[in-house]
């Protein structure tokens, strides 16, 4: 359960691309926790997103904003002022896949996928953390991947842009030690929401794979930052060992296994 924070009211976390998947489950992590929330995500899905947490008795404000855009972080973040709460926690979570070989991939996608994976990530995370670091008190979660530790042939920018929120994350950790604001790195292997279906990506080998549950990546992730840990691998021992074998073999080698698990079989 969260700590009262020094009103005695209940803490308040943000929670972005809530609407599905980990996001949501993380969303449910912090409602069962105690917390308030916002939660903000860009499709209408959100609303009834929104309804089934509010069943867990705390409040939660949606904010369907496009995080693509400055103006999409900026609302958020608006909300966020609004309602005259300091956050707690937040979850930096919004992120989309894209699959295909580079040179096939629609440009405008792969622009697309970088404005939110990492230029939202970006702003998001420069709001949180100047209050953050003003009050000497809070908790970060980025959700990065396993990706993040190779590069992804038939996903080259996906896994570069998870590379870079978990060089983020780390480099965060380092400047923020001895302060009162944690940062923790999540990541997850291929986990069963529909990124495989949106990134193109549910005809390859590795779409059509075992997958971990959303509810056991987010769990784990909650309980990662709740503890102020650095970094959690989630959910399943598969993923565990893929991050343990990633660390020994060549960046050639890794490439070469991404471009035949990411390869469309149709």
């Amino acid at each position: 359960m969260a700590s009262p924070t020094p009103s005695g009211v209940r803490p308040l976390a943000l929670v972005t691309g809530a609407s599905s998947g980990i996001g949501l489950e993380l969303a449910r992590q912090f409602a069962t926790g105690g917390f308030d929330l916002v939660v903000a995500a860009e499709d209408a899905g959100l609303a009834g997103a929104a309804a089934s947490l509010r069943q867990g008795g705390g409040e939660v404000l949606a904010v369907q904003a496009d995080l693509r855009s400055r103006e999409g972080v900026e609302r958020v973040w608006a909300a966020v002022q609004e309602g005259g709460r300091p956050l707690e926690a937040v979850a930096l979570n919004a992120g989309v896949g894209l699959g295909r070989p580079f040179v096939e991939q629609d440009l405008d996608e792969v622009l697309s996928m970088v404005d939110l994976n990492v230029r939202s990530t970006t702003h998001l995370a420069h709001l949180v953390l100047r209050d953050m670091v003003t009050r000497d008190r809070g908790r970060v979660l980025f959700t990065s991947s396993i990706a993040s530790t190779m590069p992804g042939a038939n996903q080259a920018v996906y896994h570069a842009t998870k590379s870079y929120v978990q060089s983020v994350a780390e480099a965060l950790q380092a400047e923020l030690s001895g302060t009162g604001v944690t940062v923790t790195s999540l990541m997850p292997g291929p986990t069963a929401t529909d990124f495989f279906a949106r990134g193109r990506l549910a005809d390859t080998p590795i779409g059509r794979g075992p997958k971990d549950d959303p509810a056991d990546v987010a769990r784990q992730g909650f309980e990662a930052l709740m503890a102020g840990k650095r970094r959690v691998v989630a959910a399943s021992l598969m993923t565990k060992a893929m991050e343990l074998s990633n660390k020994v073999l060549p960046d050639r080698v890794k490439a070469a296994a991404s471009k035949v698990m990411a390869k469309p079989q149709s």
